[in-house]
């Protein structure tokens, strides 16, 4: 292979690369919930006023896993099956597996980081199931305009450990900026020492550059054509990094930049997910759609790690 005029030799161990793509499948068969079951159950009841969970929280998980591939009836015979070769007590009907999931954002855990390269980049998933050949075909049968589900995420570039999600229909939510200076605000908060940020062209703001330098990171972010270095606005620091862009050229920029090194951390984890559960949401609702965006892109990292 070459790039930029260079051979480039694969160094990839495909034997173990194999390997890691066939564990992966263990994740949708992570029992682990049996053995904690009435345990789990005891902690969540706890002090609760009402009716009890009946359910613990990481059989939910597994059933919010499997919910890309069945709806919510389908989840209560896969439940069904699981009471009946006794590898769970009871099954509750898709009415309750619905309650449990529908609006389901789960937690992003970034203790024990300490220093992160961050890498921050979007994705739109579609919000509907008719496919392309049947919308040019016979039309859209919703005479509204369709909107992409939007989804957009923060993670490390060299451990892809995301620290942030963002998951919104298209035109109601931040930007990918606005998104990226709110997810490392968070992470400097909760004490991650952030050593580089990764951006394409879209990030190419004032305001990121700000950022980047008032916490001591290294902006490696692909400077626009049309970037002005006018000092009577923008930021300073922007206009440092457009001179050097300017004089070094693209090619030699993201060289020594290592500007390849966002893919790994937003582009590689989006492939996976669109890869293993399409483009198409499942939700309908707008809620529904919101928690499918986080729900996804925190399960494929699961899986990556």
């Amino acid at each position: 292979m070459s790039r930029w005029g260079k051979t480039c030799k694969d160094r990839r161990n495909w034997k173990e690369y194999n390997e890691e793509l066939v564990i992966r499948g263990t994740f949708f068969f992570d029992f682990d919930f049996v053995d904690q079951w009435d345990s789990e159950l005891e902690k969540m009841n706890l002090g609760k006023r009402g009716s009890p969970f009946l359910f613990p929280e990481s059989f939910m998980q597994f059933m919010m896993i499997w919910h890309q591939y069945l709806d919510y009836r389908g989840l209560e015979g896969m439940a069904r099956s699981l009471v009946n070769r006794g590898i769970i007590p009871e099954y509750g009907d898709y009415t309750t597996i619905w309650h449990r999931i529908h609006n389901k954002i789960p937690d992003i855990d970034i203790s024990g980081i300490q220093y992160a390269e961050l890498g921050t980049d979007g994705t739109g998933m579609k919000t509907n199931n008719a496919g392309s050949y049947r919308i040019m075909k016979y039309g859209d049968p919703d005479t509204r305009q369709r909107k992409h589900l939007v989804v957009i995420i923060t993670a490390d570039v060299n451990t892809k450990k995301v620290i942030g999600i963002e998951s919104h229909i298209e035109g109601t939510g931040p930007s990918e900026p606005e998104t990226a200076s709110r997810h490392i605000k968070e992470a400097v908060k909760k004490g991650v020492n952030i050593k580089t940020f990764y951006g394409d062209g879209a990030f190419d703001v004032n305001n990121l550059f700000n950022i980047t330098h008032s916490i001591g990171a290294i902006p490696v972010i692909k400077i626009r054509k049309n970037a002005s270095t006018n000092r009577q606005r923008g930021s300073r620091y922007r206009r440092k990094e457009v001179r050097e862009y300017r004089e070094k050229g693209y090619k030699q920029w993201a060289e020594e930049k290592h500007y390849g090194m966002r893919w790994p951390g937003t582009e590689g984890i989006f492939s996976a997910t669109k890869r293993k559960f399409g483009e198409n949401c499942v939700s309908r609702s707008k809620e529904g759609l919101k928690a499918e965006g986080y729900q996804r892109a925190k399960r494929e990292v699961n899986q990556m790690n």
